[in-house]
């Protein structure tokens, strides 16, 4: 079974999904792929305990506070490719930035490869199924300007405004 929980946050409705255990989605209201994989019979429950948690950690950070993901049981469902991108993402700091060539590379390096085409990872971190927690808004272009996000480049912006960054375009 899926459960679901919406919470209002500054970037627009945010929608949480769990299997009970874990947390499974986080989708920002209208973003490219939202609810991915998430059955049409999930049923509300803003009380269980992993979406309670997702919430208020959604909340600290959304206040300034700089909770850490691992904070939150996470159970991104992917292909072994997107769940490496994934873990990579998590490894970007909060208030720091990464160019999608950089993690590139150290998706290469992790598959022992001598390089990786950064649309390859591109693609999977568009396709990130807990946005925000995993921290793909901490991608940039290779010269260090906004590109690419599933919930539009605003939304991006704002996110890292949010952790320091000024005049992102």
């Amino acid at each position: 079974m899926r459960y679901t929980a919406a919470c209002p946050s500054p970037v627009g409705r945010i929608t949480l999904a769990s299997d009970g255990r874990r947390l499974t989605g986080l989708w920002l209201e209208g973003q490219a792929y939202f609810g991915a994989g998430l059955s049409p019979a999930a049923e509300a429950r803003p009380d269980l305990p992993v979406l309670r948690a997702a919430a208020a950690w959604l909340e600290r950070y959304f206040a300034g506070a700089r909770p850490s993901p691992r904070e939150l049981p996470l159970g991104a469902a992917g292909t072994p490719f997107r769940q490496l991108v994934w873990s990579l993402l998590l490894e970007i700091p909060y208030g720091e930035t990464l160019t999608y060539g950089a993690l590139a590379a150290r998706a290469a390096q992790a598959l022992g490869r001598p390089r990786m085409s950064a649309q390859a990872v591109g693609g999977a971190v568009g396709r990130n199924p807990i946005s925000i927690v995993i921290p793909c808004h901490r991608l940039v272009g290779a010269d260090g300007g906004l590109t690419g996000y599933a919930a539009g480049v605003a939304v991006k912006a704002r996110l890292l405004a949010l952790e320091g960054h000024a005049n992102l375009t």
